[in-house]
């Protein structure tokens, strides 16, 4: 798929997802950039901010398969990866796969399930296989885990391990919309509608698995200069080298980003990687894989704000 092509298939899915999710439109824009990296999205907001409709809005432009699981305190591994059982019908082991068996994966409330069941992610997520029975079997591609979850200080929440938040592309934050567009929202909702669902809509189907998997490919091949490559790994060293974290960014975060950078310059239709779509994606890449200071929590800031001050002392190439 050339880039053109591409770029105006990208332009209707922001359409339609825009038209559900109102006002956060930057929001839509983190999400499809992380799908055309074939990466993970965690995504951020306390509740009532619509950050199960992005996903199934999504799930809605999307002619693959879509599941969701709820997290609750007492979901088991075997519940999300599935199992081996004996049919006795048959006189034979069969395979019950689990919910991950699929393209969009929706880990709803992924914090209000303890450690050992956010675990059994862990290798869905990177090698894109599940293990059951001392046998690795394979997901179907394209596949991507869109996890949604309640600020930690929310009750009934359990942190995520270091290990899962690294396996996450980046980190999305739904904050609360603009007067006029919980206006809007209210409006649409309430007029001649008793239920929320109904009043959004279908979406259409625009993207089909090997839509997405050459979109990708696309991505993946956008022109990135090796001056813009340093300037990448030079933000992602720079959080390691700074006492107001005391853990930095990995090697994967590097990795992350370039791949972020690439689908962001492909979205605005582009075959280059600028060290502006760079530090655009440096945050939501990294705002999850560090953490800072016990100083730096006394004094009330964010991770989003030590990051920009690091960010903005790393010189960006000027040409």
């Amino acid at each position: 798929m050339n880039i053109d092509t591409a770029t105006q298939l990208l332009e209707r899915i922001q359409q339609q997802l825009n038209a559900k999710l109102i006002g956060q439109a930057k929001v839509v824009e983190q999400i499809l950039i992380a799908l055309l990296s074939n990466g993970h999205v965690l995504i951020e907001g306390i509740p009532g901010l619509g950050k199960t409709l992005l996903v199934r809005a999504l799930a809605d432009c999307f002619a693959g398969d879509f599941k969701r699981i709820q997290f609750t305190p007492d979901l088991m591994p075997a519940d999300v990866t599935g199992h081996v059982m004996f049919d006795m019908e048959n006189n034979r082991f069969r395979l019950r796969a689990g919910p991950v068996f699929t393209n969009l994966l929706l880990a709803d409330e992924i914090n209000r399930a303890p450690a050992k069941t956010q675990a059994a992610l862990l290798e869905v997520m990177q090698e894109r296989q599940v293990t059951l029975e001392g046998k690795a079997r394979p997901l179907p591609q394209p596949f991507m885990v869109l996890a949604t979850q309640n600020p930690i200080e929310q009750e009934g929440t359990y942190p995520l391990p270091e290990a899962e938040l690294d396996r996450f592309l980046m980190k999305v934050f739904i904050d609360y919309p603009s007067f006029d567009d919980e206006v809007t929202i209210a409006s649409l909702i309430t007029t001649g509608q008793t239920d929320d669902q109904h009043a959004l809509g279908q979406g259409e189907a625009l993207l089909s698995p090997q839509d997405i998997q050459a979109m990708q490919h696309t991505a993946a091949n956008i022109t990135l200069d090796a001056k813009v490559t340093e300037y990448a790994v030079a933000l992602v060293r720079a959080t390691r080298d700074n006492p107001a974290l005391t853990v930095g960014a990995g090697p994967r975060a590097s990795i992350a980003l370039l791949r972020a950078s690439r689908a962001k310059a492909l979205l605005r239709g582009a075959d280059f990687v600028t060290p502006d779509d760079v530090k655009s994606m440096a945050i939501p890449v990294m705002r999850h894989r560090v953490q800072l200071s016990a100083d730096m929590e006394i004094d009330g800031l964010s991770n989003d704000q030590i990051l920009t001050q690091i960010f903005n002392s790393v010189d960006a190439p000027r040409t």
